[in-house]
């Protein structure tokens, strides 16, 4: 039977949180770590400030790729990876010079993709991909827009889906349409506090209503 102050020091460890000597604090798990990725990139994308951006999403890859090494089949693990990877390709503006890297880049979010097809997040992010660059990735601008349209969907707060759409709808003449997708995207990023899309989005309204 225990000592009164073996117990008593038990019990003090378990308030305080104090380990017992020897033992070790439990590793994050895959999904913990893909999770951290995520909020890096997100966090990122808000900082206005290009060290810090550079920071967070340096964080954040070596997030996902410590959760890809742990569960390769994590499609948050992947989709780390993917978000804080391309964000910083395009740091210092949105050209995507690296084939390699680009190449990777799709696999990433191809594998995402794979082991969760209805990945809102993902979706736009492939659609996106599409239109932008359609022959480097072998698939087509149509493909891109029809993912972008589920995406909304899915989900009809989604931000840079409506603004790559707006675009898309301005390339083929249908301004009415890419007003209103510009217009509904500004209200939303005004909604959610987020001043990068926001600023986006009136640049975007900007180009669909030059001035006289």
């Amino acid at each position: 039977m225990p000592a009164p102050r073996s117990i008593a020091i038990g019990a003090a460890a378990l308030l305080f949180g104090l380990a017992p000597r020897g033992a070790r604090a439990a590793e994050p798990t895959a999904l913990e770590l893909a999770r951290r990725g995520l909020t890096e990139c997100e966090a990122g994308r808000r900082s206005s400030l290009r060290d810090e951006r550079q920071a967070h999403f340096e964080r954040g890859r070596a997030f996902g790729d410590e959760a890809v090494t742990l569960d390769g089949q994590s499609a948050e693990a992947h989709f780390a990876v993917f978000c804080n990877m391309g964000e910083l390709m395009r740091l210092d503006g949105e050209t995507l010079s690296s084939v390699f890297q680009l190449r990777r880049l799709n696999a990433e979010i191809d594998r995402t993709l794979e082991l969760n097809p209805e990945y809102t997040e993902a979706m736009a992010a492939k659609g996106i991909l599409l239109i932008r660059l359609p022959r480097l990735l072998g698939g087509d601008a149509e493909r891109g827009e029809t993912l972008l349209r589920r995406v909304l969907q899915k989900d009809p707060n989604a931000v840079e889906s409506r603004l790559m759409l707006a675009k898309t709808c301005d390339s083929r003449g249908d301004r009415d349409e890419a007003v209103a997708f510009a217009s509904r995207a500004l209200q939303i990023a005004r909604e959610q506090g987020r001043a990068d899309k926001v600023a986006e989005a009136q640049a975007t309204l900007a180009e669909l209503h030059p001035a006289r």
